[in-house]
């Protein structure tokens, strides 16, 4: 693609928003540059090949933090460092599941992140099918107590990821309210669009002080025999898990940036998450995102010139099982968080990019109306103002800060997140490319343009990830 193809057709939302023409120039040249790069793809394969999995307390987690040290300064960010926080420690253990009768069945299940643990030789009880948090409060104690309590929702493939909003709730909450009525354990159909016997985990509610119950996530195909047999008549399950929570241990996040050079108190920044679960080696989830926003950093840093305001990239720890590094990136920088000018987090995986929004004042209309004619002819087809944010910059909602969204196509995420199935190969180089060059383009924009995108009224600010 020429770097100016159709360059005419943008002036027009160039206008409307108050963008000059050099700021746009560069940011169709980032984008024609990215698109049929394979940058972010090397850069999640070596954080997936070199490191792998990396739970946050974990040894992994303490390699990830030192792998994206060196390369967030290979990449060629400057005052590239940490920022310490102290984060959890869960460790899994021994995981299996059994139907005891009518039949016998071993299924396969794995802990959510935060369970307890099971008596020694585990624990058998009659289960009690529900779908959902509601239908089981209808239950009452009377129909839990001492049961294993099992959560029969599925989870709806959809491009939006709203399938899963949906459905998450479940895996969090109902371990606790199931404990509120004297459960004896959880089982959770995963959360999840897979058909493969790979269970799904991800992090459970627990509370201070209360030990959490034993909870874990079934595959798909073993759910739908545990349904199937207890329609038919009881069923007594017998459930052993071996995990552990011990005391929380130092981590950090990893953060680097492009210094700008108008207004470097400005800040754009750029998000992914360093860790992941423990079962695979946390390809889409989130190196992809990691790929994402350093390869695009790389390709700005590689510019003629800086961006106006200053593009920091955040690498957050430990937002899978506690969200610290969110709210410890909130709290160091809380005196300088008025001077946040955006905010753009890349975490749903390794597919296209449909749709950019943003939340902020009346100001963003215009910005999201330039970019969204800019990332039209690499597939970008939709446009709003309803930005959410992201577990990690959602902190920064509530103090004003105007959320970036790249919304990128959801359908098969969730066949393989948080399982052992989330891989290198699940990578697809060609539409990372393109999410990469859309983040690139659009980071750019908002960095180098002269007004800004307002901020979030206060009657918008409460936090929200979707």
């Amino acid at each position: 693609m020429n770097v100016f193809a159709s360059f005419g057709a943008f002036l027009g939302a160039a206008a409307l928003a108050g963008l000059p023409v050099p700021t746009l120039q560069t940011a169709v040249s980032l984008r024609d540059t990215l698109v049929g790069g394979r940058g972010a793809a090397e850069i999640a394969r070596s954080l997936c090949d070199r490191v792998g999995p990396r739970l946050a307390g974990s040894n992994g987690a303490v390699e990830a933090r030192r792998w994206a040290v060196e390369e967030l300064t290979r990449l060629g960010l400057r005052n590239v460092h940490e920022e310490s926080l102290m984060e959890p420690r869960w460790v899994r253990g021994t995981e299996t599941a059994e139907i005891v009768s009518p039949v016998r069945q071993r299924l396969v299940v794995t802990a959510l992140g935060g369970s307890g643990a099971t008596p020694e030789g585990g624990v058998e009880r009659p289960i009690v099918a529900t779908r959902d948090v509601e239908t089981l409060a209808a239950l009452g104690a009377a129909g839990v107590r001492d049961r294993i309590v099992f959560f029969t929702e599925r989870t709806e493939r959809t491009r939006d990821g709203s399938g899963y909003g949906k459905a998450v709730s479940i895996r969090y909450a109902g371990p606790s309210e199931a404990r509120k009525l004297g459960a004896a354990a959880v089982l959770i159909r995963s959360v999840g669009t897979s058909s493969t016997r790979l269970p799904h985990t991800g992090v459970m509610k627990t509370e201070a002080g209360i030990p959490p119950l034993p909870a874990a996530a079934l595959s798909a195909p073993d759910a739908d025999l545990l349904e199937r047999i207890a329609a038919a008549g009881p069923v007594r399950l017998r459930l052993t898990l071996g995990c552990r929570t011990e005391a929380d241990v130092a981590g950090a996040n990893v953060v680097g940036e492009i210094r700008g050079s108008d207004r470097p108190e400005e800040i754009v920044l750029l998000g992914a998450h360093l860790d992941s679960w423990d079962l695979g080696t946390g390809a889409i989830d989130d190196a992809a995102g990691v790929g994402i926003v350093g390869e695009a950093a790389r390709a700005i840093v590689a510019l003629s010139r800086p961006p106006r305001r200053t593009i920091r990239v955040v690498l957050y720890a430990n937002e899978e099982n506690g969200d610290r590094g969110g709210e410890a990136y909130r709290d160091a920088h809380r005196a300088e968080l008025d001077r946040h000018v955006a905010a753009l987090e890349m975490d749903l995986g390794t597919d296209r990019v449909y749709r950019v929004a943003a939340s902020g004042g009346p100001e963003a209309n215009g910005v999201v109306a330039a970019a969204a004619q800019l990332l039209r002819p690499i597939g970008v087809s939709e446009r709003g103002n309803d930005a959410g944010g992201g577990v990690d910059v959602g902190p920064l909602r509530a103090f004003g800060v105007p959320m970036l969204a790249l919304a990128q196509d959801a359908s098969r995420y969730f066949d393989f997140h948080h399982s052992a199935d989330d891989t290198f190969d699940k990578i697809d180089a060609a539409n990372l490319a393109q999410a990469t060059a859309a983040t690139a383009a659009l980071a750019w924009i908002v960095a180098d343009e002269p007004g800004t995108l307002g901020r979030i009224p206060p009657e918008k600010r409460k936090e929200r990830a979707w």
